[in-house]
This record gives C-alpha cells, sequence and structure tokens, in this order.
C-alpha cells in the first residue's frame, strides 16, 4: 500500500513538472498530424477529382449551352427583353442532370415548350454539365437511388406505398398530367408530357426543380418518401388492366371527342347520303315503268 501511495505521489509531481504541459503537447500534435496524414489525402483526392469534373463540365457548358444562358450560367437577354435562356446560378445539379438526361437540352430553339428527344450527351458528359452548374451556386443535387427506385421498397409495404401514392398524385398531378399520367394540353401553347414509363429518377427531379410550367414540389412540400410512393403508383398503372375496354390513349374526354364527332356523326352523315342515293335511283325506275 506504501508503495503505491508512493508511486502515486510521484507520479502527482512529474504531473506538475514544466516538461509535463511540453509532453502533452508533443502527444497532441503527434495525434494530430497522424489523424491528418490518414484522412487528408483522401479529402484532397476528392477535391482535385471535383475539380476536374467542374473543368470538363464548364468546357462543354461554353460550346452547347453558353450561348443562352451566359458563360457563367449568368442569363441572356437581348435588348428588346427577349430571354434566350434563364440564369443557372441556382438551379443545382438535379434540374442538369433531368433536362439534359431527358434530351429537352439543348433546345433546338427557344420555345413555350420544350419537347423530349434523343439525348446528346454521354452519362459522363451530363456528369460533367451537372457538377459545373452546381459549382455556380445553391440547388438540389442529384438524388441518390434509394430516394426514388420503388424496387428500395420492402415487400409488405408496397401496397400501402402504392395507395398513399395515388391519393397524391391525384390530389398534385391529375389537373395536368391526366388521371393516368398520359399528359394533356396546357395554357399558352404548353402541354403536360407524359410521365408513364419514364425513368423514376427523371421523375424525382421533375418534382423536385418544377422545369418549364410545373410547379416545383421541394421536399418540405410532398417529403422524399412521398415521392417515391408517387412513382410506385405510376409504375402500377402499366400493368393495370383496360375494365372499360378500348383506352383511346387514355386522354379521357379528348379522345373520347374526337372519335364520337370523326367515327360516329361520320358514319351517321354517310349512312343519310347512301340512304338518299338508293331512294334517287328507286324513284327514277318507278318513273320509268309508269311511262
Amino acid at each position: 500500500m506504501r508503495l503505491l501511495n508512493r508511486s502515486a505521489g510521484r507520479l502527482s509531481r512529474h504531473r506538475r513538472g514544466p516538461l509535463a504541459g511540453l509532453l502533452v503537447l508533443l502527444l497532441g500534435l503527434l495525434l494530430t498530424g497522424g489523424l491528418y496524414a490518414a484522412l487528408a489525402p483522401a479529402q484532397a483526392d476528392n477535391e482535385a477529382e471535383n475539380a476536374d469534373l467542374v473543368a470538363e463540365g464548364r468546357e462543354l457548358f461554353l460550346v452547347g449551352c453558353a450561348f443562352c444562358h451566359g458563360q457563367n450560367g449568368e442569363g441572356v437577354l437581348t435588348q428588346d427583353g427577349t430571354q434566350y435562356g434563364p440564369a443557372l446560378t441556382d438551379v443545382g445539379a438535379a434540374a442538369v442532370d433531368f433536362q439534359v438526361g431527358t434530351g429537352r437540352m439543348p433546345m433546338a430553339q427557344p420555345g413555350v415548350q420544350v419537347p423530349r428527344k434523343e439525348v446528346v450527351y454521354s452519362d459522363a458528359e451530363i456528369e460533367a454539365l451537372s457538377a459545373f452548374v452546381a459549382s455556380l451556386g445553391t440547388g438540389p443535387g442529384i438524388p441518390d437511388a434509394e430516394l426514388y427506385d420503388p424496387d428500395t421498397i420492402p415487400e409488405d409495404e408496397r401496397e400501402e406505398y402504392v395507395t398513399r401514392g395515388g391519393q397524391i398524385f391525384l390530389a398534385n398531378c391529375t389537373a395536368c398530367h391526366n388521371f393516368e399520367g398520359s399528359g394533356g394540353a396546357m395554357p399558352r401553347g404548353g402541354y403536360a408530357p407524359k410521365i408513364r414509363g419514364v425513368d423514376p429518377k427523371h421523375i424525382y427531379e421533375a418534382m423536385l426543380t418544377g422545369p418549364q410550367s410545373m410547379d416545383t414540389f421541394s421536399d418540405g412540400n410532398i417529403p422524399p418518401d412521398d415521392k417515391k410512393a408517387v412513382i410506385a403508383y405510376l409504375e402500377t398503372l402499366d400493368e393495370q388492366p383496360s375494365y372499360g375496354g378500348l383506352t383511346l390513349g387514355s386522354l379521357g374526354p379528348v379522345s373520347e371527342g374526337i372519335i364520337a364527332w370523326i367515327v360516329g356523326i361520320g358514319a351517321l352523315v354517310g349512312f343519310a347520303v347512301w340512304i338518299g342515293a338508293h331512294t334517287t335511283r328507286s324513284s327514277k325506275k318507278k318513273d320509268e315503268v309508269e311511262a
């Protein structure tokens, strides 16, 4: 017991000595330096890789996008106030991934609606363009697959997701995209595109960024889990049978009205002409017999 007390007293005296503080400082520096040596190279490599990606994206941007959006994404206005392209400083990488990944950008010419067309850039080039635009300011990033992929939904929860997604879709989306996601006409020459068979990532990005006339449904409006539920509901529409017969494009009264006018009334007009022609010939024959 005395030996322990003597050792404790000796350590206490050394702890108060002038070299104790220096020793603790050296140990702290060694520990900090070791952690930095272990972690800093990986961070530096990631920053260098991202810088290279941004530089590559800028080169692509200057060639294919700067004419309308400006060299630094500030947008371009003509002397009479016509805007060729909006500013991209705060749209984020998700907007670029959607617009370029669906072929909507680059545009053939400015217009009210940007149609979907064949994709011009490769996946690597789209990633570079997204990284460059993301570096210009704030904005939503490209979502991870777990946020939008319906395959990540547990099987025992899928029915609940589809039901909830259908309710959200019917409340927020059918006014423009139709009750079956087949699209529809919009004012001033625009239209809501068909969203059946669209990549789930692009549907999620469209809700997140609000392209063209579409409203922006941020995570505060519709949480990510509810967005995935909407996507799960849209996927089930392709599996549902048509209980009413021919869907006529699932466009509702529009296609039904066209069929009614062209087929229905057209058939009636044709039948009336046929009756009139046969009645005239019958009258002529009767007159010849009487004569």
